[in-house]
């Protein structure tokens, strides 16, 4: 597999990087996930706008989303070579709903679900294209779902937005690469099922045996710097930080 950092900022775009949108790709299939602010522009340096095979959106905060409405009107108003066929779009219960009331002036209705074809996350197995995945239900104020993606017997774990909970141990145990957030610092922030910070996040890939850890979903207004020294307290294998344009070959 091979993964490239479209956007990793938190909360916000930085300066220097969109918010969280990550592409995973094999055998020539390309999977998106998330797709938040800012990341749109950014993907295209990256792929093609009708390139992409699969979208998946971790949950339905903006940061994560909300390039899904330019991207609709990339695909439905296409005129040079028509209107591409439907992309798979999973994603939490109430997406479709979500991204038309975002975007406000949709034609009809249901004219997200003629360019997306919608499918309710759950907790549990299946395929997209070559990649078998996993997800799982984290913590966070809305339907959050963490994924595990394998091919070829390597795995990548994408916690998305998440406080501590069992279930992102389980999607990272043994992960040859753990994308985790670390939105916020040790001793700092400490809201209850909301986001990790680094000290956090080593610990889960220590604990999970993680290959390699990258945090990433990073606010402009916290030290990275001080997250990647707290993750590197607890956790011995190589960690650093989620850059724009930086790819990984798992």
């Amino acid at each position: 597999m091979k993964l490239t950092v479209v956007g990793c900022s938190g909360s916000f775009p930085s300066a220097g990087s969109a918010c969280s949108s990550y592409l995973v790709e094999a055998d020539g299939f390309r999977l998106l996930l998330d797709m938040g602010n800012g990341a749109l522009g950014e993907l295209q340096r990256h792929v093609g706008l009708y390139d992409l095979d699969a979208i998946f959106l971790s949950h339905l905060h903006a940061d994560h989303c909300i390039d899904m409405c330019a991207y609709f009107v990339v695909r439905y108003y296409r005129f040079d070579g028509g209107r591409p066929a439907s992309i798979p779009v999973y994603g939490p219960e109430g997406t479709e709903q979500r991204l038309t009331t975002a975007h406000a002036d949709t034609p009809s209705d249901h004219a997200m679900g003629e360019v997306f074809d919608f499918h309710t996350l759950k907790s549990g197995s299946f395929e997209i294209g070559p990649f078998s995945v996993r997800t799982e239900k984290l913590c966070h104020p809305v339907d959050t779902f963490g994924i595990r993606v394998e091919h070829n017997g390597r795995a990548l774990t994408y916690s998305g937005d998440t406080g501590t909970c069992e279930a992102l141990a389980e999607l990272a145990e043994g992960a040859d690469l753990f994308l985790c957030e670390a939105s916020f610092i040790h001793g700092k922030e400490d809201i209850p099922d909301l986001h990790l910070n680094g000290r956090e996040a080593g610990e889960y890939a220590a604990r999970a045996g993680a290959g390699r850890l990258v945090l990433t979903h990073i606010p402009p207004w916290t030290d990275a710097e001080r997250n990647l020294a707290d993750a590197r307290e607890v956790y011995d294998g190589p960690v650093e930080l989620a850059v724009p344009g930086a790819v990984y070959e798992i």
